[in-house]
């Protein structure tokens, strides 16, 4: 299910916050056009840590998308992502994919931390098909059954029929290989920045090398506003997003607001560390932030400084073409970082 590739697919990132739908349409010589496009808010009971606490509020979301964007196709594209994911690079003796296939669940057993019989299992073999090659590598994923079917069935209830469950690290670097030329010989850290969890994805000789999750993200800066002035949780979004509340203003958000963005780039760090640490990979040479969180004022500033290497907001739209009769592009600009694994979720495809 993560690595199938689907035919007309729409992209639907369920976030902690908000949801998020894109469909789009490839035409001739590889050209991806924008066809519809929504953002859903979601109340903050909804999901909670990752999981889907009131599947009725999520479902709601969704139908409001669907009614909203007009969209007829019938196929859907989600992504999970948390601790309930388990991302590994295996080495294995080099075996015929059918042999392959028949022991991937026992050598799953020996790398995820969970009941094999509790999850959802996927593979992918990386290594090329060298002649006498004794090794071949293999990137397992691992999730949570009950975290599949809450995200599978909430489509479901929607109306649409739930085509892929893919991972949130994937979808971003999906959406950032459209718009970026990859450079072999840069490391680069592409950083999704949710409300509740945070996806790092390291990108060196044009491929994945590192993954985690954190569970650090929009939510810590809302709440550390909410603390602070004694506002309601909707009172502290619109104060983060740079609005005026009561006698509140950005710049008396702002020092609050640098402070969590330090608590951010202290998180970072350590994934960098044990990166560092456990790879023989060169440091990091590019940072690239995504999601809601990654528009937070300041923000960006204060990561460029305290890594001290180019970072910048993904434009996961850079490439794609629309009319600007059909949609607002300083709208679009706007809010595109936040629309990425959604991006990234629209490109899958079915038959290849």
């Amino acid at each position: 299910m993560f690595f199938t590739r689907n035919k007309g697919i729409v992209g639907l990132d369920i976030g902690s916050a908000t949801v998020k739908l894109v469909e789009l349409k490839e035409r001739k010589g590889g050209q991806y056009h924008l066809q519809r496009i929504g953002v859903e808010p979601l109340s903050p009971e909804a999901i909670v840590d990752g999981s889907i606490m009131d599947s009725s509020l999520v479902v709601d979301a969704i139908q409001k998308l669907i009614e909203q964007t007009g969209v007829k196709t019938q196929h859907f594209a989600t992504s999970v992502s948390g601790h309930s994911v388990i991302i590994k690079k295996i080495d294995l003796p080099a075996m015929e994919p059918d042999e392959l296939a028949e022991s991937i669940q026992w050598e799953a057993e020996q790398h995820i931390p969970f009941d094999i019989n509790d999850v959802r299992l996927d593979y992918l073999t990386l290594s090329d098909d060298e002649p006498g090659r004794e090794t071949m590598e293999v990137l397992l994923v691992a999730v949570k059954r009950e975290k599949v079917n809450d995200y599978v069935s909430v489509i479901s209830q929607s109306g649409r029929s739930p085509a892929i469950v893919d991972v949130d690290a994937f979808a971003i670097q999906n959406a950032y290989e459209l718009n970026n030329d990859l450079d072999p010989l840069k490391v680069v850290a592409l950083v999704n920045m949710g409300a509740g969890v945070t996806n790092i994805n390291i990108v060196a000789r044009g491929a994945s090398v590192f993954w985690r999750d954190i569970s650090f993200g929009g939510n810590q800066f809302t709440e550390a506003l909410q603390r602070e002035f004694n506002l309601s949780f909707d009172q502290a979004e619109l104060l983060k997003r740079g609005e005026t509340v009561g006698s509140y203003t950005a710049a008396d958000a702002r020092k609050v607001l640098d402070g969590i963005s330090a608590e951010m780039a202290n998180e970072i760090q350590k994934t960098f560390d044990f990166f560092a640490a456990t790879s023989s990979e060169g440091p990091i040479d590019e940072l690239v932030l995504s999601g809601g969180c990654a528009l937070t004022p300041n923000l960006l500033e204060v990561l460029r400084e305290r890594f001290g290497v180019p970072t910048e907001l993904l434009d996961p739209f850079a490439n794609i073409h629309f009319k600007d009769s059909d949609f607002d592009r300083e709208w679009l600009t706007s809010i595109s970082p936040m629309l990425a694994v959604a991006v990234g979720l629209a490109l899958r495809k079915v038959g290849d």
